[in-house]
């Protein structure tokens, strides 16, 4: 028995193929990486840039595979927080959970206000305010119009960042010297680098935590996961080194919109607002599929009274999780009103990194009859994501492990209670 029929919530319904849930993984990576953390990890990395994009790279795909392992194993709602449970435990399913919707509630707010500060800048927290009611109402309305507006911002993102491409390579500012790896390029910038970037990479958890509403789990999940895990990572690829060739690591490291930047170093200033309305709407992309995550973990936690029971309804008419949808709209709506896009990445790092060294763990305990992974998968997996949340700044670390720490409290006082009554 589900834990949805055990609780009575009511189960989701299954409408997502594989192409969808592909470009629920796109729309939630692109977007994150391109567009916001490339400038910090080149500050942190110098000329070592792309040696911690592969460094995150590797990572995410030990944590890809475990995951769609896990995923087919266990098509619910929740992701991780549900593999972490029925493998290791309540703690740290729960744990996995609480990182997960701490970690991604703080990348909603992030990529909220990145489209803010690209739509309007002197007014970046009304739009990115605006942009959290207006796509908390597109999911509310169902998760295959969500998947269909995500197919279009794919699409336009897609696009303009071939633009970007083909406007570098195309340049005469371009100096291949600019890609060596130089004196600057630290073991320890290059690990927060790849700490740093491991935020663009992590939207494939969106497919795993919409396990519930896809079609075939066991088949499509596993598919889904290391296609749009491959693809984005082409794309970054692509994307870094045409920016690195024109731009170099220094300045990368300086601005604030690096492609804005690229296209102006590469002699077409009108592409600008090209690559500015791209950079929105990839935000939007992103948050949208953002916001569809982490209302279901929420859900999940809710199902087992983790969060208030209230939030794990599901609305009679459109199968989705209403409740929960709007409570992460509203605190996500504060946060963007309230906090600046650069301090929430690495706070996000923090909280994804924990979530994915259960999930690593969590495939460990796997048989081969349940699909197990080769060994040194969930090993280089949860080393690597521990390596990495330790060697982000060390405010992103001090408050992750602070609000984790919180939760694992809060876990306990209310076994005690339960106890006691």
């Amino acid at each position: 028995m589900s834990t949805s029929a055990a609780t009575g919530s009511g189960e989701l319904k299954r409408h997502l193929g594989v192409s969808d849930a592909v470009l629920i993984g796109l729309g939630s990576m692109i977007g994150a990486g391109i567009f916001a953390a490339l400038a910090p990890a080149a500050a942190a990395a110098g000329s070592g840039l792309l040696l911690g994009l592969a460094l995150a790279a590797v990572v995410a795909y030990c944590n890809a595979t475990s995951s769609a392992k896990l995923a087919a194993r266990y098509p619910q709602s929740g992701g991780t927080y549900v593999y972490g449970r029925e493998r290791l435990g309540e703690f740290w399913g729960y744990l996995a959970g609480w990182g997960f919707v701490v970690g991604k509630t703080a990348s909603c707010a992030a990529m909220a206000l990145t489209v803010g500060s690209y739509v309007w800048p002197g007014q970046a927290h009304a739009v990115a305010v605006a942009a959290v009611v207006a796509l908390t109402a597109v999911n509310y309305a169902g998760v295959q119009k969500s998947a269909l507006l995500t197919r279009a911002i794919v699409a336009v993102v897609l696009a303009v960042l071939a633009i970007v491409v083909t406007a570098c390579l195309t340049s005469g500012a371009m100096d291949t010297a600019r890609l060596d790896v130089g004196a600057d390029a630290s073991f320890g910038g290059v690990l927060q680098a790849a700490g740093l970037l491991f935020f663009a990479f992590a939207g494939y958890a969106r497919i795993a935590t919409l396990g519930e509403e896809v079609r075939d789990p066991q088949r499509t999940i596993p598919r889904a996961i290391p296609l749009a895990l491959g693809i984005t990572l082409v794309v970054y690829a692509a994307v870094a080194v045409c920016v690195l060739l024109v731009l170099g690591p220094g300045g990368l490291a300086r601005t604030t919109a690096p492609l804005v930047e690229a296209v102006h170093a590469a002699g077409v200033p009108a592409l600008a607002p090209v690559v500015r309305a791209g950079a929105a709407v990839a935000a939007l992309g992103s948050l949208l599929a953002l916001i569809l995550g982490v209302s279901r973990t929420t859900l999940a936690m809710a199902r087992d009274r983790h969060l208030p029971h209230a939030l794990a309804a599901v609305h009679p008419r459109f199968q989705v999780p209403h409740r929960a949808e709007l409570a992460v709209g509203a605190v996500v709506a504060v946060l963007a009103a309230t906090t600046d896009v650069r301090g929430a990445i690495g706070f996000s790092s923090f909280g994804v990194l924990v979530y994915y060294a259960v999930a690593n763990a969590s495939a460990w305990t796997l048989s081969p009859a349940e699909g197990r992974p080769v060994r040194a998968v969930p090993i280089v997996g949860a080393a690597g994501c521990l390596v990495l949340a330790f060697a982000l700044p060390v405010a992103s670390v001090l408050t992750g492990a602070a609000v984790i720490a919180a939760g694992a409290a809060v876990h306990g006082l209310r076994k005690a209670a339960v106890r006691r009554t």
